[in-house]
Formats: structure tokens, C-alpha cells, sequence
């Protein structure tokens, strides 16, 4: 009963996870916290900050972590097949039908509206990963500020802003600046 419960969590997680990788978080902690207590609150964010620093699908490592725990190897299997198994159908049929239609007015304002709700919901997960009462300390907001701008102003590579960041976390703690 719990491999099909995982099915169906992972099913709906996969259907509505649309624009990639912050965008599904919501609904898995819908479906993971509120919904079937496999995880709480706290080890929710705590599995989002492993998965954040290995590499790889971030829904592929969350199906990963939840169908283990909740049902070893079978659950991890179950609930991977589940949250893929939409992606791959949509991209099917998707390549298919856009192939057809992409330039039809009512699906092009169609898909726009979806990447503005998307960018919506990645702005309010990133919200809530942070301590509210610390992002405005000098430390943080630096470490907001200089990766926003590197980011968005340059070339660099998202992987060499993470380990920079890192480092100067790692660095200030070492000086005694925290």
C-alpha cells in the first residue's frame, strides 16, 4: 500500500512540476510534509540543503531520499518512476504537438503565463530558505548581493559562486567574524 502511496505522491509531483528545479518544491512538500508525514518540517529543509550540494536532478535525489525512507530500495524505484514518468510522456507529446502548433498566438500566451508563475513560486521557495531575520546581516547580504550580481552581470559559472560562497562562509567562520 505505501509503494502505491509513493506512486501517486511522486505521480502528482511529476505532473505539476512545471520550469524545473525550485518549481516542484512546493509541491513536494505539499505531498512529502503536509500531506503524508513522511518527512516534517525541519527535515524537509534539512534533506533540501543535501540535495542542493550534490549534484544531479534535485526531484530525482528528493524521490530518492523519501521512497528509502519510507520503504527502502522498492520505495526509491517507485517513487523515481513516478516522478519521471510525466516528464518523459510530456516531452513525447509535447515535441509533437509543438513541432505542429508553436506558432499558434493561444499557445505561445499560454506558455508565457506559465514561466511568470513559475518565476512566482521559485522567488517564494528562495524566500523561505532563509532565515528572514539573518539575510539582512552584513555577511549574508553580501553573499546575496555578489552572487546575484555575478550571476546575472557575467559568465561565471553557477558551480564556482556556490564554492566561492562557500569558502567565504567557511572563511569569516575561520577569522571569527561569526
Amino acid at each position: 500500500m505505501v509503494l502505491l502511496e509513493l506512486f501517486v505522491a511522486f505521480l502528482r509531483i511529476g505532473l505539476f512540476a512545471f520550469g524545473g528545479a525550485y518549481s516542484f518544491l512546493p509541491l513536494v512538500e505539499r505531498e512529502v510534509v503536509e500531506g503524508h508525514h513522511w518527512l516534517d518540517k525541519a527535515e524537509f529543509l534539512e534533506v533540501l540543503g543535501i540535495v542542493k550540494v550534490c549534484p544531479g536532478a534535485i526531484s530525482i535525489k528528493f524521490a530518492t531520499y523519501t521512497g528509502y525512507k519510507v520503504a527502502g530500495v522498492p520505495g526509491a524505484v517507485v517513487a523515481n518512476i513516478a516522478n519521471l514518468l510525466p516528464a518523459v510522456l510530456f516531452i513525447v507529446i509535447a515535441s509533437l504537438v509543438y513541432a505542429k502548433y508553436k506558432d499558434v498566438p493561444f499557445i505561445k500566451a499560454g506558455l508565457e503565463a506559465v514561466q511568470y508563475a513559475v518565476f512566482a513560486m521559485v522567488i517564494a521557495v528562495a524566500v523561505q530558505l532563509v532565515d528572514k531575520s539573518e539575510i539582512l546581516q552584513l555577511k549574508y547580504l553580501l553573499v546575496v548581493v555578489a552572487a546575484f550580481v555575478l550571476f546575472f552581470l557575467t559568465n561565471i559559472h553557477p558551480a564556482f559562486i556556490i564554492v566561492g560562497a562557500a569558502l567565504y562562509g567557511g572563511l569569516i567562520r575561520l577569522i571569527g567574524l561569526t
